[in-house]
């Protein structure tokens, strides 16, 4: 009794000091990104001023029809990357080229909110993308609605990933979705984050 009573008052401690914590991401957003979006747009209210709502993670396991175990090392992988738990996504229709059945495992995927995503993003900015070889920006792929997608080709730049125990190089796609009405807007609001885009010439 004596133990439970211990874990508890430990959980509840470790829920206190969490609870003043805010990721240094959502922060800057609050107190710098804010007022540099309503100046550069000239946002009349500081709710028209877009945000990033979520970032979803994809990957794609194709190989996964000839071994499943392929599905759970890539959901294994995806949830250390993220910090939480990867959900396997299921083919939706039979493709006989592929010898893909409907409802059989082709990936797996994650959707990040609120402070995981911020620490996310902050993790993938100031660690992983600067580990790609001769990495000098990333490409823009907005979608026309305020979205952004990110391709990565090797989980390896991601520092949680044990090289050594690697089974088979996996890539993925990084969704950005922002309230931005438009891409300039979108484009301005993850610069300001961090992104790296590459500079016009």
């Amino acid at each position: 009794m004596a133990k439970k009573e211990k874990a508890a008052a430990a959980k509840k401690e470790e829920n206190v000091s969490l609870a003043g914590y805010v990721p240094n991401l959502q922060k800057k957003y609050k107190e710098e990104i804010i007022a540099k979006m309503q100046k550069e747009f000239n946002y009349q209210s500081v709710m028209q001023v877009p945000k990033l709502v979520k970032i979803t993670i994809n990957q794609g396991v194709g190989a996964a029809t000839g071994d499943k175990k392929l599905v759970e090392v890539a959901q294994q992988e995806l949830t250390t990357i993220t910090g939480q738990k990867a959900v396997i996504t299921y083919s939706k229709k039979d493709v006989s080229n592929f010898k893909l059945r409907k409802g059989m495992p082709i990936g797996v995927k994650v959707t990040l909110r609120s402070m995981k995503m911020y620490e996310f993003l902050e993790r993938l900015i100031a660690v992983s993308l600067p580990r790609i070889r001769d990495f000098n920006g990333i490409n823009e792929k907005f979608d026309g609605r305020g979205n952004y997608t990110l391709g990565i080709k090797e989980q390896i730049i991601f520092p949680e990933i044990d090289i050594d125990k690697i089974v088979k190089m996996f890539g993925m796609e990084i969704t950005f979705n922002t309230s931005a009405t438009n891409d300039e807007e979108a484009r301005a609001l993850l610069r300001e984050f961090g992104l790296p885009f590459k500079t016009k010439k």
